[in-house]
Formats: C-alpha cells, structure tokens, sequence
C-alpha cells in the first residue's frame, strides 16, 4: 500500500492517490488534492480563500499546522469605510442562514500561497506533477455531481451575482445542476502560469487588476493586505483523551480550543457502550456546544492557557455538571476537507473554505474571492471590528489523532460552525465508542444553534421524546451537508468520506 485519501469528491481523491502512485508523499498528495478540490469543489474552496494544512513528519517526528487562513484587509487605510455588503439567505431543508457576499466581504486569501509554501517546505515532486490532477479536470471540464449541485441550487444568488461569474455558471441559458459540464478557461490559464511562476495574486499585473477593482466598488482590500500576507508555521494544539493525544488548530483559531474544552469536560465521566444513544450523553454533547458557543475568539485567543486561568476552566466544567444535571432527566459555509497518509506514516490534514464565496471573481483568473468578511460566526465581535492585518479567527480543525506516539487518524470537517459538533461527535464515536470510521462517520448527529437543537433521524424515539422535554426541537427527515462532512483515514490506511458532503476514500 502506497497510501490512502478521503476527501469530498471522487476527482478530488483521485488526485491525491494519483500522486501517491507515482512516489509522492502524503504532503504532495494533499497539495494535490487541494489544488483539485479548486476546481472539483468550486462551490466550498477556492484559490481565494483559506485554511490550514496539519502536518506530520514520520521520520522527524514532528508536527506543524501550516496558517495560511484569511487575514483582515485595510492596511494603509486611514479610516476603513467599506461599502454595504449584500445579505443572501441561504436555505437548508430545514432551517436559514444569512450570509453576506459583495466586494466589501473580500478578505485577503490565503490558499494559493498556503498550498505553495506547504509543497516547497514537504514536497517530494515537482509543483508541474502536482498541479497536474487540477489541469487534466480544468482540460476536460468538471461534470457537476448530484452533491455540487445541490450546493450550486442553494448558492444560486451568489453564483449569478456578477457577470464573470453567470459565464460560468449559466450553461445555454440555464443555471448549472447536476449533470451538466463546467469549463473555466481564465482558471486553467491561471493554474498553468501557476506551473511556470507567471500566476500570481500576490503582486503584479493580477494583484493591480483585483484592487483596481475593489476600489471602484469601495473595498477594504489593499495592495498592501496582498503584498504583507504571510503563511505561518505554528505547533499544533495538543489535547489529550483518554490515552490519546489529539493534535489541532491551535490559537487564534478557536474551533480547536473549543473541542479541547469539551474533550476536557467528557473525560470527567464514565461513558458505557449503552450511553450511545441515551439521553445523558446527548444532554451532555447538546449543552457543550450551547456553553462553547459563547465563548468568543477575542476572549479566548488561548482558550486554556494565557486567557482562562485554571479556576475559569474549572467554573465552566462545574458549571456544565449544573446545567446537565438540571436538564436530565437521568440525572445527570461552504468549507471541505482533505486527510492523507501514506506507506512511511507521513500524515496530512488539510482543511480550506471559501465561506460561501463573495459572488466576486478576480479579473482574468476565474477564481472566485471569499466573503470571509461576511461570516458572522468569524467575527462576534461585529462586522468590520477587527483590526487590519490581523488572522481572523476560524472555527476550522484539521486534527491528527496519536496513539502511544503514532498515527491513528486524520480527519477532520466543513461545515462552518457545525465543524466543531460534527468533530465531537465523530471523536467519541471513535474513541469512546470503538466504532470503525465508517459507523463513527455516519451515525446520526446533532447540533445546537439558535435556541433549537437540530437532530438528524436515526436516534431513538423515546430519547428524542425526552429531548424535546428541555429543548426546541428540529428533527430532520434525512442526513444533510448542513452537520459537517468528516473525512478520515486511519493509520491503517483505511478510511471513509462522509456521505453528507459527497465524501470518497481511497486507498492505493
């Protein structure tokens, strides 16, 4: 075995074991693959956005995030006075959510220089064989799959938006659905100067064009924001559960602190096989994510450690054993993911997003620009409250699972602020439960946002009944991308894509 790969599209799997066939490693074939999922996944990622890339070094035993999220624009404005962003609404089957596009939510991307960093850091190939998955799929056009279009229908005001972006995605007159076949011809010259070093969003004649623009419509956006950004290399955050250790995204992302807190809280207790589906451990998961939420990222850019002393971690642990025992009656948007790991025990875990992409292409590239600027679970604070320059926090986690010093899982989640529900619960699934990836990915899951826990089916009647006691309740009819898609392998090169998001895996 050569290695193995889950990620959220068939195309976008190939490409990481297509490079893993011809003696690359894990961290050729995860850049691989997050160049493809560009092109395979436009709806979720993009060369204008951000994430972050997990890495593990077998023979040097070591461990480093890769940063390369999104920063806040307006260095070398004097008082930053953006213009109005749009407000879309976005549908689920079951519930909304309001997401803000426009030239006023670009933030400064970060993938292209991430993805590039990671190759000339850990690669083993040359950056032609790694591209090369991305412009074979550019070349013969992407079909879109009954998923992507799914996200396409939901996206539909924002993928219609601007006329760059209606070349796209409007085919013969119709807007794009499944099934039909999409071309971007600016993106494949684009990925091809990306092969000989002319591609470049960072400087020259593209930089100018993107600001020239933003200008024009009264963006933050600088030259300046382009020409400072930088990848950071940081160690991981480093939580430990029950005999594990769990390596994530450490500050000022948040999202990783977060699980860290919860895991912190779950290890306090007993959890018997038979609490799988009882009403104690879905009390107990439903007021973590409710007590985590609101927690902000400007108060905790160091979740356990410089920000919450001891005695503030203790105050929120006992005062969830108050809140659950109370509420018992036992007594007690758009963001992908890729995890590899290959034949020497590299592994990589790498997660970008879009958000759901601001609707704005950047001029002759066909890459559509974030509206990082736009997601309100990334700024609590308010819209616009950061300060130039600055990381902007993120909820997302792409985690490596150790035990006893070696690799036991990479996974790791889309789904903005589902990510953090979706991670927990496939951790105890794993963990607590011993169920394989597949059964650990799949159960059904919930998750708590605005007052109302949303439920997938699948748990009993009796518990739900329960639930509903203490909680506003939305039970779904099916599984859907709105709880995460949690990609993983296992040290043992096998794995599982979740069904939710489109997922794949695939071992070579």
């Amino acid at each position: 075995m050569k290695g193995a790969a889950a990620s959220g599209h068939p195309l976008t799997t190939k490409a990481a074991t297509d490079i893993l066939s011809i003696g690359g490693n894990a961290f050729d074939a995860a850049v691989a693959a997050g160049f493809a999922s560009t092109v395979t996944e436009p709806t979720l990622t993009s060369l204008g956005g951000g994430g972050f890339l997990l890495a593990h070094e077998k023979k040097q035993q070591r461990d480093i995030l890769f940063d390369f999220f999104v920063n806040t624009p307006g260095l070398g404005t004097r008082e930053p006075q953006p213009s109005e962003m749009i407000p879309v609404s976005i549908q689920f089957p079951a519930c909304e959510q309001v997401f803000h596009v426009g030239h006023a939510s670009f933030a400064v991307p970060g993938t292209l220089k991430g993805l590039l960093h990671v190759h000339r850091k850990l690669g083993r190939l040359s950056l032609a064989e790694v591209i090369a998955p991305a412009l074979q799929y550019l070349d013969a056009g992407i079909e879109t799959s009954a998923l992507q279009g799914n996200f396409l229908g939901m996206l539909k005001p924002i993928f219609t938006l601007t006329p760059g972006c209606r070349d796209i995605y409007i085919c013969d007159g119709k807007y794009a659905r499944a099934g039909d076949r999409l071309y971007n011809a600016d993106l494949k010259k684009f990925f091809e100067g990306i092969v000989t070093g002319e591609s470049d969003l960072y400087s020259g004649s593209t930089a100018e064009r993107l600001i020239e623009e933003v200008e024009q419509h009264n963006g933050l956006l600088t030259m300046r924001d382009l020409q400072s950004y930088e990848v950071i290399e940081r160690e991981p955050l480093r939580a430990s559960y029950r005999g594990r250790e769990i390596l994530t995204n450490p500050s000022p992302s948040f999202g990783g602190s977060l699980l860290e807190l919860c895991l912190k809280y779950l290890e306090r207790l007993d959890i018997a096989p038979e609490d799988r589906d009882s009403e104690k451990l879905l009390t107990v998961l439903v007021e973590l994510i409710r007590g985590t939420s609101s927690l902000k990222p400007d108060r905790q850019s160091d979740l356990l450690g410089q920000i919450f002393s001891d005695k503030d971690i203790g105050f929120f642990l006992n005062n969830m054993d108050q809140i659950i025992n109370g509420k018992s009656a036992v007594s007690t948007q758009g963001t992908t993911h890729i995890s590899v790991i290959d034949s020497e025990g590299n592994a990589a875990s790498l997660t970008t997003s879009n958000g759901t992409g601001s609707g704005c292409l950047i001029p002759g590239t066909g890459i559509m620009i974030n509206n990082m600027m736009g997601e309100d679970d990334l700024h609590p604070g308010g819209f616009f409250s950061s300060t130039p320059g600055r990381r902007v926090s993120s909820m997302m986690m792409p985690a490596i699972v150790k035990l006893g010093g070696q690799v036991d899982a990479v996974l790791g989640s889309g789904g903005s602020k589902r990510i953090r529900s979706a991670m927990l619960q496939v951790i105890v699934n794993l963990i607590d439960f011993r169920l394989d990836l597949k059964e650990a990915v799949e159960s059904p899951r919930i998750h708590f946002e605005d007052g109302i826990v949303q439920a997938e089916p699948g748990k009993s009647i009796a518990v739900i009944e329960k639930i509903a006691r203490n909680y506003k309740l939305n039970s779904w009819d099916g599984k859907n991308m709105y709880f995460g898609g949690v990609h993983c392998v296992s040290g043992k090169l096998d794995g599982w894509g979740d069904s939710r998001r489109g997922g794949t895996f695939a071992a070579i």
